[in-house]
């Protein structure tokens, strides 16, 4: 008998011998015995790829430099073999020490927090913290960097409420040049208008425009724009009202001015009877609440002192401070009836506005019975000015706005009004106003944000007939990032906001649209060095 076996030890013959028989019993036993061990390994091989992985589920980050062997070796072969891929979770011990604010005495004389987030990164690889190290690294220097973009905020709404509430030298140089001019040029004391024109005051034939306003290069501007663009500039009635003190500057600058062939009467606030007479409850109104607001806002100092406020918030009440909301300028529209009882319509406009069209077509909308005529603001493809409702300018959560008013009910904006004056007589819009002043001041000014808005929302609710938005685009004077192309399409462009186009904070871009109705050639705007840019 001889015995064969193969290198590989997978073969075994066995020869001479009981045959081919025998032979083949060998074999088969030799196979039966490779393949059962090989089963054996595998599921071993098996369990320690199932061992590896769990470990790997379940190791997680637990602060250490190094992490076990296995644990090692289950990260870096199981997501290969399994071809899985295991997303790291966050460590809660982050999230409990970013959850705890710091206070800013616990960040005085840390003088070497990182400064950026290179600067972060770069301390963390070198230092090779844990998890915990990390997190508080990370929330000290995020706290310093929103300390300071907080303080440098407040800064700039300081700054932006000093510029737009100052009046410019180069205005200020204007409106004493021109008082000069009115106490010794008698050509700048004529009568506006002059006595052949007077019956057209209250001739509701002609166009009639309201402009009130203590800023005589402003109201130079609209003045001259509206009679530009005028079709029929002979049927321009324009009806300045102005404050005492401005009322000589005013009056010298339409003399020595004038936009002929329409008409402009100019007149202070003293030489309207119905004004001088008795009690007139909006100043009471403006009396009252510059006290309260005087006891419970401070001053600006105060309010930028004060670190437990968002800066939005900051913002809001500097921007309260703003002579304008102490201005009658600012409330004279709610008494147009009184003011020209004899006038059946009339269209008011603020002084920051730019006239870009022919208005006349405005005296051909029907008003259905309506007061007040005016442009929604909730709808337009500019959502941080067209997107406002009730709810911007109102606080619903006092109960008095709650029960009266929708929160989502459309805006609509001052600027450019065309008010019913005959439709308003028969109405009590005024008296709601009165009654919501009163309201408010009773609510300790909590009622609404600061302005004449919110009130005209309230007392004209109801009584609004919408327009085209051609009629009035609002918001040059909050921001810039707009075509140059939409605001010249408009019919009027106003630039509510803080950037009026006569202060050094305007937009470059948008000022050229005011700015092209000055003649900058005239002896008083060069002596004043008021430039086009």
């Amino acid at each position: 008998m001889q015995l064969h076996i193969s290198p590989s030890l997978r073969h075994v013959t066995v020869l001479p011998g009981k045959g081919v028989r025998e032979f083949i019993n060998v074999k088969v036993g030799s196979r039966r015995f490779s393949y059962r061990m090989l089963f054996y390994m595998l599921l071993l091989f098996t369990f320690l790829l199932r061992v590896i992985f769990v470990m790997t589920a379940v190791d997680g980050f637990d602060g250490e430099r190094k992490c076990s062997s296995i644990g090692c070796l289950g990260k870096k072969l199981g997501p290969k073999i399994l071809h899985r891929r295991l997303e790291p979770a966050v460590p809660e011990v982050i999230y409990q020490i970013l959850d705890k604010p710091v206070s800013e005495d616990e960040l005085k004389g840390k003088s070497e927090i990182p400064q950026t987030l290179e600067d972060f990164v770069t301390e963390m690889k070198e230092s090779r913290s844990d998890a915990k190290a990390f997190a508080l690294r990370l929330r000290e220097m995020v706290t310093l960097l929103e300390q300071r973009t907080r303080t440098a905020k407040i800064q700039e709404y300081l700054y932006r409420h000093v510029a737009s509430s100052s009046i410019p030298k180069q205005l200020y140089c204007l409106t004493l040049k021109l008082a000069n001019e009115h106490s010794t040029n008698a050509a700048a004391r004529l009568q506006l208008p002059s006595a052949e024109f007077v019956p057209a005051l209250v001739d509701n034939s002609y166009f009639h425009f309201v402009l009130a306003s203590d800023n005589v290069l402003a109201a130079s501007v609209v003045a001259a724009s509206l009679v530009h663009n005028s079709l029929h500039p002979e049927r321009v009635v324009l009806h300045i009202i102005t404050e005492k003190k401005t009322y000589s500057p005013m009056q010298a600058w339409f003399s020595l001015h004038p936009l002929s062939p329409a008409i402009i009467e100019v007149k202070a606030l003293h030489h309207f009877d119905w004004f001088a007479k008795g009690k007139v409850p909006v100043l009471e109104a403006m009396e009252k609440d510059q006290r309260v607001r005087s006891q419970f806002r401070g001053g600006s100092s105060a309010i930028t002192a004060n670190n437990s406020e968002k800066p939005y918030v900051v913002a809001a009440k500097l921007q309260a401070l703003s002579p304008k909301y102490n201005s009658m300028m600012n409330h004279i529209r709610i008494h147009l009836p009184e003011l020209f009882p004899s006038l059946n319509k009339v269209v008011f406009l603020d002084d920051d506005i730019v006239i870009q069209t022919d208005l006349s077509p405005l005296w051909d909308i029907d008003m259905n019975g309506k007061v007040n005529g005016a442009v929604q603001t909730c709808k337009g493809e500019d959502k941080f000015v067209m997107s406002k409702r009730l709810k911007s300018y109102l606080n619903f959560s006092h109960p008095l706005i709650r029960e009266h008013f929708d929160p989502n009910e459309c805006a609509w904006a001052y600027g450019m009004n065309i008010f019913d004056l005959e439709a308003w007589r028969k109405s009590n819009i005024s008296l709601t106003y009165y009654h919501w002043l009163e309201q408010n001041l009773k609510s300790d000014l909590s009622l609404w944000q600061l302005g004449t808005l919110p009130p005209g929302l309230i007392a004209f609710h109801g009584h609004v007939h919408i327009i085209d938005p051609f009629w009035h685009m609002l918001g040059l004077g909050y921001q810039e990032n707009i075509s140059f192309a939409d605001p010249k399409d408009a019919g009027v462009i106003h630039f509510n906001g803080r950037a009026k186009p006569w202060l050094d904070i305007a937009f470059p871009k948008l000022r050229p649209l005011w700015a092209k109705y000055i003649d900058f050639s005239d002896k008083l705007i060069k002596s004043c060095h008021i430039r086009a840019s």
